[in-house]
């Protein structure tokens, strides 16, 4: 369905999202007729369909250096700032989830004291 009315997307569990004036006209069209009822956020112009995840609103501070990074990153890439540092919030807990995997995996090994550790290396003269 995207590509039908710009800026609207179709995410994979089939909800429909997009921006900008007029889009919530063009709902018919992209339901095939439906007559699902859209609700326009006037302040972000975004357009959200009943049953699609509320954004939470947030207030974050950033070192001023950061933000004019991250503003110069929103508009070459044509992201907004919230979706880029959700994409950043997403990363940094996948990797977390990654790591707990492998302290998961690892929980069976044996524990080794960290002066038995510096022992063993003096005593084969790799320290």
């Amino acid at each position: 369905m995207a590509g039908l009315v710009e800026g609207v997307e179709e995410r994979e569990d089939g909800t429909l999202i997009g921006g900008g004036p007029g889009v919530a006209l063009h709902h018919a069209a992209l339901r095939g007729g439906s007559t699902a009822i859209w609700r326009l956020d006037v302040k972000t112009l975004w357009c959200y369909l009943p049953g699609m995840p509320t954004l939470k609103r947030a207030t974050v501070y950033f070192d001023p250096t950061l933000h004019r990074a991250l503003r110069i990153k929103a508009a070459s890439t044509e992201r907004s700032l919230s979706n880029l540092v959700n994409a950043a919030i997403r990363e940094s807990l996948a990797e977390d989830a990654e790591d707990l995997a492998a302290f998961a995996a690892r929980a069976k090994e044996p524990s080794l004291a960290f002066e038995d550790v510096l022992k063993d290396l003096k005593r084969r003269g790799k320290l």
